[in-house]
């Protein structure tokens, strides 16, 4: 029996290396979503620019729209974010906000300095519509049909290959331009 002990750290040591080894070659961008085909989850938040504003579910109904999960703490977002704006300013693209996990002054200052390709921002500081969405962390982006229902999730930075290629077909399909 005392020498089944002394091989627990082996036999622990290997269960983590098969465990480590069965994630290697994945692709952390093509993480399962569970909201892919359901509604947004009924939330009702302030809004990042008044505080007196509420708002819902109903913000992400009446049109496609991508919901960017995003905040001045994540490097990624600062990447990302001119993009953003080409899209909002050049292409149209109705985009919602949502300020994940972060100091409302510290979101002023991000969208004073790099602009706000926002139609709206919903302030979440304490993470909850985006712990219902299942967001890992920032940026996430969601397209959301007209309905409000999820079509889509993309995990990491927005750019021209992933618009083009993920985000822009799911949009059309979304829109009835399949």
């Amino acid at each position: 029996m005392k020498r089944l002990f002394l091989f627990l750290p082996l036999i622990v040591a290997v269960g983590i290396g098969v465990f480590l080894f069965a994630g290697l070659g994945k692709d952390p961008t093509k993480l399962e979503s569970t909201m892919i085909g359901k509604p947004v989850p009924e939330f009702s938040l302030e809004s990042l620019d008044d505080a007196s504003r509420t708002l819902d579910t109903s913000l992400l109904k009446g049109e496609v729209s991508l919901l960017n999960v995003w905040a001045e703490w994540c490097p990624s977002c600062w990447d990302e974010h001119a993009y953003l704006t080409y899209l909002a300013r050049e292409k149209g693209v109705r985009i919602v906000g949502l300020n994940y996990k972060d100091q409302r002054e510290n979101a002023f200052r991000f969208l004073e300095r790099l602009g706000n390709p926002y139609d709206e921002i919903i302030f979440d500081p304490k993470g909850r519509l985006g712990f219902d969405l299942g967001v890992y962390g920032a940026p996430e982006t969601f397209v959301i049909d007209a309905d409000g229902v999820v079509r889509y999730r993309h995990v990491g930075v927005v750019n021209e290959k992933v618009w083009t290629e993920e985000l822009l077909p799911v949009i059309n399909k979304a829109r009835g331009n399949s």
